[in-house]
């Protein structure tokens, strides 16, 4: 039986919402205050009509001492939000008009 699948994203954002207990020594996203951030990141996408955005929780993306972090593919863009309104930019100018949000950008070495 075929699957009903839906068309690809445009965009598919991947979030971390590891939360490790307090004191932990590699820290985790959800202790650094990712939650809302990401609460708001899916309001925005809901209020903007972006059906060809995903969006998706995670685990550990791996570099927790500069959390909260995202992700945000096909692109392969990491950024590192700290304020509401830095969602809000991401959404704006990455999510609907296809521009890196430089300010915000993590640059990972190779």
């Amino acid at each position: 039986m075929p699957l009903d699948l839906p068309p690809t994203f445009r965009h598919h954002v991947f979030c971390c919402a590891q939360q490790r207990p307090p004191g932990h020594p590699r820290g985790s996203c959800g202790a650094k205050n990712a939650h809302p951030l990401w609460q708001r990141l899916d309001q925005k996408i809901q209020a903007r009509g972006l059906v060809d955005v995903g969006m998706a929780m995670t685990g550990c993306l791996g570099f927790c001492a500069a959390g909260p972090l995202m992700v945000v593919y096909p692109e392969g863009i990491w950024y590192r939000p700290e304020t509401p309104e830095d969602i809000d930019e991401i959404v704006d100018q990455h999510l609907v008009d296809n521009a890196p949000v430089e300010r915000l950008v993590m640059v990972l070495s190779r």
